[in-house]
């Protein structure tokens, strides 16, 4: 029952990619022998409203707030300053903006870290040769190893050198392969998981399906790997 929900939604996939204008030919020889050095994922994550933060200022405790939560309209609330907007802002950009409003009028250059604690409504499914399939919950900042730790782990049939994302970019399927065995080695870095993302681990029986998979998702949605 679960290969057979696998190769379905696999199949779903498929059939949203092969829609694109532009699709790509055979997968190229080196894809799967060394799919860290052809894929990537790139991007930041964006915060959401309910979303929990740590901010930090610099040598000045009163400023620095642990799991501070962003409301439902996306602001968040300081002292001092008052409410930010931090909903679709990166942590890096809010901790600008902070820094920006302290410092014109209450600080001088003050350093503003802003780390995401818990992230609320962000969801991965895992499916593929994993003890658990399903959907879960992404609670923070989330990497693959991570997420297949979520679904219990690979099982036996699983080919760690063949798992799969799947994420929409800019309105478009993308997919992108990694070896778990390479980033569990230290040999690759392990990606960031996003909110929506889909998670395939080959199993025994998919290799033909994970090879048109593959071959039909468009050429604009392949990541690269850094």
């Amino acid at each position: 029952m679960r290969v057979r929900f696998s190769i379905m939604l696999m199949a779903a996939v498929l059939a949203g990619c092969a829609s694109g204008s532009q699709v790509a030919g055979p997968a190229p020889d080196h894809f799967f022998e060394q799919p860290q050095a052809a894929v990537a994922l790139t991007g930041n994550y964006a915060i959401g409203p309910l979303d929990k933060l740590n901010v930090s200022v610099f040598q000045v405790p009163e400023l620095t707030l642990q799991s501070v939560q962003v409301d439902a309209a996306g602001q968040l609330n300081l002292p001092l300053i008052g409410n930010v907007q931090a909903a679709g802002k990166t942590a890096p950009q809010l901790s600008s903006d902070i820094a920006a409003r302290l410092s014109a009028t209450y600080l001088q250059s003050p350093q503003v870290t802003v780390s995401v604690a818990e992230s609320v409504g962000k969801r991965v499914t895992v499916e593929g040769a994993v003890m658990q399939p399903g959907v879960f919950m992404l609670s923070g900042p989330t990497t693959l190893l991570q997420t297949i730790a979520m679904a219990r782990g690979p099982d036996k049939l699983a080919d760690l050198r063949r798992v799969a994302i799947f994420r929409s970019v800019q309105g478009k399927r993308a997919a992108a392969v990694f070896d778990l065995n390479a980033i569990r080695k230290g040999q690759a870095a392990d990606p960031e998981i996003y909110g929506d993302d889909i998670v395939v681990v080959q199993g025994s029986g998919m290799k033909g399906l994970w090879q048109d998979v593959i071959r039909a998702t468009p050429i604009i949605g392949i990541f690269r790997y850094f």
